[in-house]
């Protein structure tokens, strides 16, 4: 889409309108449903969410660096293979019969699913406490992210390649900006208790309520407006 790149490289007119349905119904959701959790992260971490706040309330005039909040809206993804492939695996598995695998084969035409949230959740890249949400991490990444394929964050939150989210840039942009009106101006908690709270997982996660999961997705939080001394 940009004209300051090689005309090889351009999307034509017809691949611009063919991603008209990415930005109108995956954007939207991705974004909306990471603002979600981000919210719902700092809910449970209300250090983490004063944090934020003080560097925000600051932002405008000492301009500190923003952490990252490790929103991951996507489960999984799926890729279609166009010819035949061989993938090295990082570590040799071994398999129901014993026989021991330092590759894949993959035949034309396989479907391949992309664990998105089990490497950005991984224990053996983030260390024990991958679930919970401790921004600081980013400041110094463990070894084994570098090896993630991502687009963004050592994460494949935005997939990677040639095919990774059109849009990711807008995205970020989108959340950090929601998340600085909110935060600065608002603080959150969890409206009910956090076991209360299940996830509903068809392409992109989203929140419920146990106890009503016929409501469909929701998250409830209790806001009030920002005391300034």
């Amino acid at each position: 889409m940009a004209t300051d790149i090689a005309e090889h490289q351009q999307m034509s007119d017809e691949e611009v309108l063919a991603q008209i349905p990415t930005f109108l119904a995956a954007g939207h959701e991705t974004t909306s449903t990471g603002t979600t959790w981000a919210l719902y992260a700092l809910s449970e971490t209300p250090q983490v969410q004063k944090k934020l706040r003080d560097e925000l309330s600051t932002i405008l005039t000492d301009n500190p660096t923003m952490d990252e909040l490790n929103s991951l809206p996507y489960l999984d993804a799926v890729r279609l293979t166009v010819k035949e492939d061989v993938i090295p695996l990082s570590a040799a598995v071994t398999d129901r019969n014993g026989k021991v695998h330092e590759y894949l084969e993959v035949p034309k035409g396989q479907f391949i699913f992309l664990p998105i949230l089990s490497v950005n959740r991984d224990k053996k890249i983030w260390g024990e406490d991958s679930l919970k949400l401790r921004p600081e991490r980013w400041e110094s990444p463990p070894e084994g992210a570098s090896a993630i394929p991502g687009v963004w964050g050592n994460m494949l939150t935005f997939i990677g390649g040639p095919r990774a989210c059109i849009g990711y840039r807008f995205s970020l942009v989108e959340m950090k900006a929601l998340l600085f009106t909110l935060v600065r101006a608002f603080e959150f908690e969890l409206g009910v208790p956090a076991e209360e709270i299940g996830v509903s997982s068809w392409i992109v996660q989203r929140p419920f309520l146990r106890s009503n999961p016929e409501a469909g997705g929701q998250l409830p939080l209790k806001v009030k407006p920002v005391r300034r001394m």
